[in-house]
Order: structure tokens, then sequence, then C-alpha cells
């Protein structure tokens, strides 16, 4: 069975790496948007994966350092693409949160990436 939940957070960010004269290389911001997903059974006793409030509790730590904040100063995210966000969230949570199977970043209404772990 797989779940998620869905977080949002506001941020400031500027890509360092695109050609001279990309419009995201200069400062702007998002309303992100993120779906965190765990896989696993569904426990016979309670009839859920996991509760969703573990997965919100260990989230919060991590959503706390992004929201309203200048991306390119957290350690790690240097380059903050949506994927650079995804892999840096996947690595933050996984560890505490065994059963995350998928990180969903958007940056927009339109766009967005995945990230189930595959460079671990």
């Amino acid at each position: 069975m797989d779940l998620y939940k869905e977080f949002r957070f506001e941020a400031a960010h500027r890509l360092p790496n695109v050609p001279e004269g990309h419009q995201c290389a200069r400062l702007h911001g998002h309303s992100f948007r993120v779906e965190l997903h765990v896989s696993g059974p569904v426990d016979e006793h309670f009839g859920w994966v996991i509760d969703f409030a573990e997965v919100k509790s260990a989230f919060k730590p991590i959503l706390d350092r992004l929201d309203h904040y200048y991306l390119n100063e957290i350690e790690g995210l240097e380059n903050p693409t949506s994927e650079n966000i995804a892999i840096w969230i996947w690595r933050q949570l996984k560890p505490c949160l065994k059963p995350l199977s998928k990180v969903v970043v958007c940056e927009t209404c339109t766009c967005g990436c995945s990230y189930s772990g595959e460079h671990e």
C-alpha cells in the first residue's frame, strides 16, 4: 500500500548554474508543494500503513528549515533545483521515516519531480 501526506512551504532561491541570462538565475520565490509517500503493509489492527501524524512529526524539523528561507543558504542546497530539493529531503527524512518510498516536489502548479532513492 502506498499513502502520502502533502505539505507546503514558501521559499526563495536562485539557480547558480543556469546559463547567463536565464530567468532562474535571478532571486525569486515559489510556493512549493511536497508529497511524502510511504509504502508498506496495512497493519491489521490499526488499519493503516502509518499514522499520518507520524509522517507530519518526522517532517516538521525539515519543513521548519525550508519554510520562508533562502534555500541557497541551506547546507546541501546551494543549487536548489526541484530535483536537488527532493534528494535533500529524502536524505534528511529517510533515516527517521524508514517506510519513506518517494518524495515529490512541485515548484509550480504544473512543474515538479519525484525521487525514490535511486542514488542512495
